[in-house]
């Protein structure tokens, strides 16, 4: 088979190709040149990061014949033979399938001898960490006496699981994972010196698809150009990573902060219709947001970004979005990410996600947060004014019926509070202030709006109160609002909070500051009704007028002149 992938073709030869790992390579090749050879090296690091490939490396410069050199020349015979692996003093075992005590028996036995061709005997052992506790015994030995000529060159992905005493022996090495933009850019290299055509876009795909490790990189790319057959798309690159594109990402992203869940079950929709995995589109959902935080965070981290690439789009999702929401949004996918491995429907698990994303309370901006300031601020004003001519102006006289009552009079109060079958209590005055100043024009403008003032309602409990609310008269500064069910009444018209969060909608709306007044729906019937009787009819009974029958039969019994309503 003469045909070879890419990560073999374009295995690094000399310490110069072996990118991301400076931090290794150059502390190798200054010990080269002052000829600090260690007897026994431990790389260690993720999957694809050049340990092997940096150990071979080594055994070529070492055993070079221009040496000491800092690379090896790689046109010497050794350098050659050690490539092309026909010179058999560099050995490369693998303890996966050679972790007996005899196979490092064997080893220990054979290091004696001197090496046949080259000047070193170098040892490569990899994933060293799945020898057993006896090997290890076996191999401690030969660690603590090497003879001259060998080197042993030890590597792992999970250098915790090796003995204390192995790696106290050794010159540890920790590879790190390589940068995305790092592996871009090879990638870009190795296309251009293949001639194929690629979208640049493509590569970031691949680059992040990869988790840090090159060859990662390289077999994903292998593979998305036998599926390209010509030119490399980044929908090529989506579809044979299995990952999700930066756009159907934003869109979800942007919906969620605009807390539209039908569009964004639509947009989880449309990846799940693409053959992307739930837990996938979760994991990428998660990164994305990490991505964000650190933009919003410090935008010069861009370099370490794993999920989108600088855009418009981002700098305005960046712009909207609180730190607070990301936190959140992070902490729910995290949670339902750990709940969909134990699922059968991770795709129904998903769908809750998302909605419930859409459902996290809105942070008020700044620009509402300053209505609210203004809005009481001009409460407090009018209230100071209105307690200094009440100061100006003395104590009022009293009442009408106040003055009746202490005369024995039995005249009939005109406002004040009036008494309601359901016990509930209505400031009458107020309500017949409001309708003697009403207007037509007031009440259209709150009708029509009054779906705006829903919206302004930020507290939920509140605003699902007023669902089966609606404004009924309204003056220039006051607002009649009637509800439909005198329990909902009574929990807003108790409660503060709501009254001054209805007042600030209306406010933030009619631009103008106006109070609201709440009233049950039954109870607005007659007070509508004995409003009109004496401030319209002058008192006259309209035909097919319900009267109060606790009222009627009070009259008949003491009489219409001795009865006072008070509630």
């Amino acid at each position: 088979m003469s045909y070879q992938a890419l990560y073999r073709v374009w295995r690094p030869q000399t310490f110069a190709d072996i990118i991301g790992q400076e931090h290794v390579t150059k502390t190798l090749q200054n010990a080269l040149l002052q000829q600090k050879i260690s007897h026994a090296y431990l790389f260690s690091g993720p999957r694809g990061t050049g340990k092997t490939t940096a150990a071979k490396v080594l055994a070529k410069t070492v055993n070079c014949l221009k040496a000491p050199v800092s690379e090896p020349c790689n046109e010497c015979e050794i350098c050659k033979g050690i490539a092309d692996g026909s010179v058999t003093d560099v050995i490369e075992i693998d303890a996966a399938s050679n972790n007996s005590v005899e196979e490092i028996r064997d080893i220990r036995e054979k290091v004696k001898y001197a090496p046949a061709r080259a000047k070193y005997k170098v040892y490569i052992i990899d994933e060293v960490h799945m020898l057993s506790q006896g090997a290890f015994n076996a191999l401690l030995k030969t660690l603590e006496e090497p003879p001259n000529h060998v080197i042993f060159i030890l590597a792992t992905t999970e250098p915790h699981k090796i003995p204390l005493t192995i790696v106290s022996r050794c010159q540890r090495f920790d590879f790190k994972r390589i940068l995305p933009n790092m592996i871009a850019e090879r990638l870009r290299h190795i296309l251009e010196t293949e001639g194929i055509g690629y979208e640049e876009e493509a590569l970031r795909v691949i680059a992040r698809s990869a988790g840090g490790g090159l060859r990662d990189a390289l077999s994903l790319l292998d593979q998305a150009i036998s599926y390209s057959g010509g030119k490399l798309t980044v929908e090529d690159a989506l579809t044979v990573t299995g990952s999700v594109s930066q756009q159907a990402l934003f869109d979800l992203a942007r919906a969620i902060r605009q807390r539209d869940a039908g569009q964004a079950l639509e947009a989880v929709h449309v990846m799940l219709f693409q053959g992307k995995e739930p837990a996938r589109i979760v994991e990428e959902c998660i990164q994305f947001y990490r991505d964000l935080l650190l933009y919003k965070t410090s935008p010069r981290l861009s370099e370490y970004f794993e999920r989108i690439t600088m855009s418009d789009d981002l700098d305005r999702l960046a712009g909207e979005a609180e730190e607070e929401e990301i936190y959140q949004i992070v902490e729910e996918l995290s949670r339902f990410q750990q709940e969909m491995k134990w699922s059968g429907q991770p795709s129904v698990l998903l769908e809750v996600c998302v909605v419930k994303l859409c459902q996290i309370p809105e942070k008020a901006n700044a620009g509402e947060f300053l209505e609210k300031i203004s809005y009481l601020e001009d409460k407090i004003a009018r209230l100071e004014a209105e307690l200094q001519e009440i100061k100006e102006k003395g104590a009022a006289a009293p009442s009408e019926a106040e003055e009746g009552a202490k005369n024995g009079s039995s005249k009939k109060p005109g406002n004040g509070l009036t008494r309601k079958p359901n016990g509930s209590k209505v400031p009458l005055g107020k309500i017949e202030s409001i309708l003697a100043n009403a207007t037509k024009q007031q009440l259209t403008f709150f009708k029509n709006h009054w779906e705006a003032v829903l919206k302004k309602v930020k507290n939920k409990s509140c605003a699902a109160l007023l669902n089966d609310a609606e404004p009924v008269a309204a003056s220039k500064d006051k607002c009649i609002i009637k509800f439909k069910y005198d329990l909902h009444c009574e929990m807003v018209m108790s409660n503060g909070e709501y009254i001054n969060e209805i007042n600030f909608a209306l406010t933030s709306v009619s631009g103008s500051p106006v109070e609201m007044v709440g009233i049950p729906e039954n109870q607005w019937k007659a007070v509508r009704r004995s409003y009109i009787e004496n401030h319209i009819y002058g008192h006259r009974e309209t035909p097919n007028e319900e009267k109060d029958p606790l009222i009627e039969e009070a009259k008949k019994l003491v009489g219409e002149d001795l009865l006072e309503i008070i509630d």
